[in-house]
């Protein structure tokens, strides 16, 4: 391949170096994952009148209205007393129903559902330090990095909490994220959340959640569901994502491209399990297009997960995917898409293959 991508390339490519994702090791000081807990590039501008609501779906127009109405009061002081609805609205209220203090969006992937929690940040009257967003993954690396009460000592005077991808892959992460939002909502922080499962089926066909159903309806207790209906939007009306590129094309892409990387896709699995999933942001700091060659099906579940939430930063980062090998609808084997991450599956495969439309452009160029 060296032989012919050298004797392919112009001149101003041939000076240029792609980067490599395989080379990085990155160290997250714990106050730069603190400092991080805000919308990502992707989603910094969107707001809910930037949300266009399918007409079919009446649903996604009332998530709107409602997560609309719920930021009312959001940029009150925290009051430890009885809540009125949503624990909003109606200070010491002392007959008032203790109901859940937060909102929970139930949907399938590509529904808007990112969109409309960080519109939900970002209409909270209050300042950037007072309020929260941050993927589960990156709650839960979060408390491994500060500790628990360290965690619940920096969020607790928080108005808000935005928690992206709700899920419980394990037992750990349930009594840990449990407790942990029992405490915040006791100090009065409002909690908004998105999955593709309903709170009460967190962890279903992952673990036996049977043995931890209190701490699942624990968690549940403290959210109101939102269900939001709707198909992908991202693939809505648009084009099929093109069709894998060559290896040498790939390359090609890669040297001509500023800030380009370049890996092997079997090196870049391998990788991904020698670097913890909290520095992913960060494997892919100043990257402005990954370049993939020899794609193949993912080996096994672990793996799966970790490059579940590589496509998800990549995703935030709106960092282009160019690749050659299969196509990325044939990464995961018919058991994974059966099983019970199949959700998260069906996400990663919307995800890269939007990133894979936006890569084509690159091309275009050469």
């Amino acid at each position: 391949m060296s032989s012919s991508t050298a004797a392919g390339r112009s001149p101003i490519a041939a000076e240029a170096a792609p980067l490599s994702l395989c080379a990085r090791q990155p160290h997250v000081p714990a106050d730069r994952l603190v400092a991080e807990m805000v919308p990502p590039p992707r989603f910094d501008s969107v707001r809910f009148g930037t949300y266009i609501p399918d007409p079919n779906q009446p649903s996604q127009t009332e998530a709107v209205r409602v997560l609309e109405g719920f930021t009312t009061g959001l940029g009150a002081a925290p009051d430890t007393g009885r809540r009125g609805f949503f624990g909003f609205g109606r200070a010491r209220a002392p007959k008032a129903p203790a109901g859940p203090r937060g909102v929970y969006l139930d949907g399938g992937y590509g529904v808007g559902k990112t969109h409309l929690l960080a519109s939900l940040w970002h209409a909270t009257p209050a300042e950037p330090a007072l309020k929260a967003f941050g993927t589960f993954v990156e709650l839960t690396n979060l408390v491994g990095a500060l500790g628990f009460q360290q965690t619940v000592q920096t969020l607790s005077g928080h108005r808000l909490l935005c928690i992206d991808e709700f899920e419980l892959d394990d037992p750990g992460d349930t009594v840990l994220v449990s407790t942990l939002l029992g405490k915040l909502v006791d100090a009065g922080v409002a909690l908004a959340a998105t999955s593709n499962t309903l709170p009460g089926k967190l962890g279903e066909g992952r673990f036996a959640a049977a043995d931890f159903l209190r701490e699942i309806q624990g968690l549940s207790a403290h959210f109101r569901a939102l269900r939001i209906d709707g198909e992908d939007y991202r693939h809505r009306g648009l084009p099929e994502a093109p069709p894998p590129y060559s290896d040498e094309q790939v390359t090609r892409t890669a040297h001509a491209t500023e800030g380009a990387s370049l890996d092997g896709f079997p090196q870049l699995l391998d990788h991904l399990a020698r670097v913890h999933p909290s520095r992913y942001g960060a494997l892919t700091d100043g990257v402005k297009a990954v370049c993939l060659t020899d794609v193949r099906p993912v080996p096994d579940q672990s793996t799966a997960l970790r490059l579940v939430v590589l496509a998800d930063r990549l995703y935030d980062r709106e960092v282009p995917v160019l690749a050659s090998g299969l196509p990325f609808d044939q990464l995961f084997g018919e058991e994974m898409l059966k099983g019970g991450y199949r959700k998260k599956y069906f996400r990663a495969i919307s995800r890269l293959t939007a990133l894979a439309r936006d890569a084509q452009r690159l091309v275009e160029r050469q």
